[in-house]
């Protein structure tokens, strides 16, 4: 099924990524607690919800683009609801990454002034590329509105304004950056364990659903 094409290398980096990450954490790394969450909870948790969203966009990008199952369902709201759902993950990260940095703060031993700093110079990208997706790309595009109306999105040109001017994938590159921040600026070793595994995960959904299904809709080799 089209829907599944190259979802087994997804699940193999998926493996690879979590055994990496329970390598890298230590459980002198987790201590403490939030909300009456340990921070084990928590750092999971910073786990569980990134790959929740990318299975959510997986299967319903897909199913949208080769059988319209949001459009069947749903009629002209299908797209409407698919952004609710994915807002709703989207959103959960950040809250359930600076949750784990709040339980571990002080765990990661750098240099007061190069966290604050390193936090910093995440934000400057991640301002610009929120900029340049309301001037250049537009929300829709960003959520993967050509998922829903390929036939009017195929001919289009890909963006080269703004950040976009510099890397084709700034979203990847420089987005996935905000996450890193809550480590930072609280020195929380799990923090960056989380932001690191994100950071790279986001790449198994670039090479093994985003890429493929852009290669379907604007017809590239």
């Amino acid at each position: 099924m089209k829907v599944f094409e190259k979802q087994g290398y997804h699940i193999l980096i998926l493996a690879f990524l979590l055994l990496g990450a329970n390598y890298l954490i230590s459980r002198e790394d987790l201590v403490g607690t939030f909300l009456g969450l340990s921070s084990r909870g928590w750092f999971w948790l910073s786990i569980i919800i990134p790959i929740i969203h990318q299975v959510y966009v997986v299967l319903l990008w897909r199913a949208e683009l080769y059988h319209q199952l949001m459009t069947r369902w749903f009629g002209n709201k299908g797209f409407v609801y698919w952004a609710i759902g994915f807002f709703i993950l989207f959103l959960a990260r950040p809250v359930v990454i600076t949750g784990l940095a709040i339980a571990t703060q002080y765990t990661l031993q750098i240099p007061v002034w190069l966290g604050f700093g390193l936090g910093f110079l995440c934000l400057l990208p991640g301002i610009y590329l929120g900029y340049s997706i309301g001037k250049y790309f537009g929300i829709k595009r960003a959520l993967g509105m050509d998922h829903f109306q390929p036939q009017e999105y195929k001919d289009k040109p890909f963006v080269k304004g703004g950040i976009f001017r510099w890397t084709s994938n700034p979203m990847y590159i420089f987005g996935f950056l905000l996450f890193w921040i809550p480590g930072l600026i609280l020195f929380s070793k799990a923090a960056i364990v989380s932001a690191l595994f994100s950071h790279l995960y986001i790449w198994a959904h670039y090479y093994f659903t985003e890429y493929p299904d852009m290669q379907y809709i604007y017809k590239f080799d």
